[in-house]
C-alpha cells in the first residue's frame, strides 16, 4: 500500500527541513505532499529543495488560507491508499507513522488516531491540555464513543474514506469536523499510542483559544447537521 503524507505549513522555515528530512526516512512506499499556506518566511524555498525527489509534491498557495484549507487542496492531489497528516512543527516524531497506519495496511481498521493520552506528553500547556481534554470529553458525549485524543494532528484514513466526506473546513477545525462527520456515520475510529513534545507560541505554534471555541462548536454544529 501507498502512503500520501500531507504537510500543510505556514512560516515553518526553523523546522520544515528537519521535518522533511525524517519523513522522508520513514521505510514506507510513500508520496509527501507539501502544502506552503502562502508562507512570508522562507517556508516555500525550504520545500523547493526537496521538489527534485519523485515522491515529493508541492502546493504553494498564494496567500494564507489555514490549515484546513490546504489539507483540501492536498487531498485533490493525493494518489496513495492511505492519508495520514503530518504537522511540518515536528511536535509529533514521524517515526511512529508506520505503527499509526499498520492497523489499516491490516484491514483492522479504516481510521486510526494517534493519542497523547495514551502516550507521553511533554511541553503541553495546562490551557492545551485542558483544551484537549474538553475536545474529546464533548466527542465522546456527543457521538457516544470513547475518544482520548480528538485534537490530535495524527489521523490516518483510508483514502476513499477521508475523500467521501466533503470537508469544508479552512483552520484549525479540520479535526472537529472530520471527527464529527466519520462518527455520524458510525466509523469506528482506532486509537494507537503516540508521543509529543509540545512547542510554545514563541516557537511558532499557532493555534489559540478561539480556535478552541470554534472547535467546539464544530463538533456539536456536525453533530446536529449535515
Amino acid at each position: 500500500m501507498k502512503l500520501s503524507i500531507i504537510i500543510p505549513c505556514y512560516n515553518e522555515e526553523a523546522t520544515l527541513a528537519s521535518a522533511l528530512d525524517a519523513v522522508m526516512a520513514v521505510n514506507m512506499p510513500k508520496e509527501i505532499i507539501i502544502v506552503d499556506d502562502g508562507s512570508t518566511d522562507r517556508t516555500l524555498d525550504i520545500a523547493r529543495q526537496y521538489e527534485r525527489f519523485d515522491d515529493v509534491k508541492i502546493i504553494a498557495l498564494p496567500q494564507n488560507q489555514g490549515k484546513g484549507y490546504a489539507i483540501r487542496e492536498a487531498l485533490n492531489r493525493v494518489s496513495g491508499d492511505i492519508v495520514i497528516i503530518q504537522d511540518a512543527d515536528l511536535e509529533y516524531d514521524p517515526k511512529q507513522i508506520p505503527a499509526i497506519v499498520e492497523p489499516i495496511i491490516r484491514g483492522e481498521a479504516d481510521v486510526v488516531y494517534g493519542s497523547r493520552f495514551l502516550g507521553s506528553i511533554q511541553g503541553m500547556r495546562l490551557p492545551n491540555l485542558i483544551a484537549n481534554r474538553i475536545l474529546a470529553f464533548l466527542a465522546s458525549l456527543l457521538f457516544r464513543v470513547r475518544i482520548t485524543d480528538e485534537a490530535t494532528c495524527y489521523k490516518a484514513f483510508g483514502v476513499e474514506t477521508i475523500k467521501a466526506l466533503d470537508l469544508k473546513c479552512k483552520r484549525f477545525e479540520f479535526c472537529p469536523e472530520v471527527t464529527a462527520k466519520l462518527l455520524k456515520r458510525r466509523t469506528k475510529i482506532l486509537e494507537v499510542p503516540i508521543s509529543y513534545v509540545g512547542r510554545t507560541a514563541a516557537q511558532g505554534k499557532k493555534i489559540t483559544w478561539m480556535d478552541g471555541l470554534e472547535a467546539i462548536w464544530t463538533l456539536i454544529k456536525y453533530r446536529f447537521r449535515d
